[in-house]
């Protein structure tokens, strides 16, 4: 979805995470590699005429399709609103971000294993000022990968992240040369990543993960964003947000 900057709308979020459980299943695939078209990572969830949704219906019910319709599956075992980003896979996968990851974008990216950038790559939970909040795993993770302090920074600022910083925040892993592409990069990252002996790199990959923690997390982000969803500080945001397009 270049038109729009690639951002995730129900539909796309369903596709995703059907790709992604497609490549776990698949014998002969051992990398994922999730990128965006047109130069641009992805914008984050949605597109207008699905915070037009949410703004007439943010009740979640204990209905899951209801809830489901809503992009707000309060079932931490089904998709996430961005796709597959409550999904535990066998295998990894390697964000390549070129240009904007953010807002539930970065929350796609952080949910990778690694993270490829190159000189174009912005990060950033750019859904502060809309009052949006993050509900696909970005308040656990991002602490996790470049800690407590610079991640409360992020996410309380929603100020943008550029290469230089994202690289000493570790934040990202690697950063293509001049002139090469984060996909390029993470195709050469990919090859090597295929060419291990794969028993033994996923499961030393699943000794590291902390699935029951991260279900908790999720958990606890969904409550407490979706205290915002059903705000009037929110509706009154997006309603501005909207207002402009």
């Amino acid at each position: 979805r270049p038109e729009v900057r690639n951002a995730v709308d129900k539909a796309t979020a369903r596709q995703l995470a059907d790709a992604f459980r497609s490549f776990d299943k698949d014998p002969e695939l051992r990398v994922a590699i999730l990128t965006g078209a047109g130069g641009r990572f992805c914008a984050g969830a949605g597109h207008n005429q699905d915070l037009k949704a949410i703004l007439a219906n943010t009740e979640v019910t204990q209905s899951t399709s209801e809830a489901t319709s809503n992009a707000l599956d309060p079932d931490m075992s089904k998709d996430g609103p961005m796709g597959p980003t409550r999904m535990f896979l066998s295998k990894p996968v390697i964000a390549a971000i070129s240009g904007h990851a953010v807002a539930g974008g970065m929350e796609l990216a952080l949910w990778a294993d690694l993270r490829v950038i190159d000189d174009t790559s912005v990060f950033g939970i750019f859904c502060r000022t809309k009052g949006v909040p993050l509900i696909d795993g970005g308040t656990f993770r991002l602490p996790k990968l470049i800690g407590y302090s610079a991640a409360m920074d992020l996410t309380l600022t929603g100020r943008p992240v550029y290469p230089d910083e994202a690289m000493k925040l570790n934040l990202a892993n690697y950063r293509a040369p001049k002139n090469v592409t984060a996909l390029e990069e993470a195709i050469k990252l990919a090859q090597l990543l295929a060419s291990h002996p794969q028993h033994c790199m996923r499961n030393d990959r699943a000794a590291m993960l902390d699935r029951q923690a991260e279900m908790e997390a999720l958990k606890r982000e969904f409550d407490q964003g979706l205290k915002t969803l059903q705000s009037g500080e929110f509706r009154s945001a997006v309603g501005r947000f909207l207002g402009k397009l």
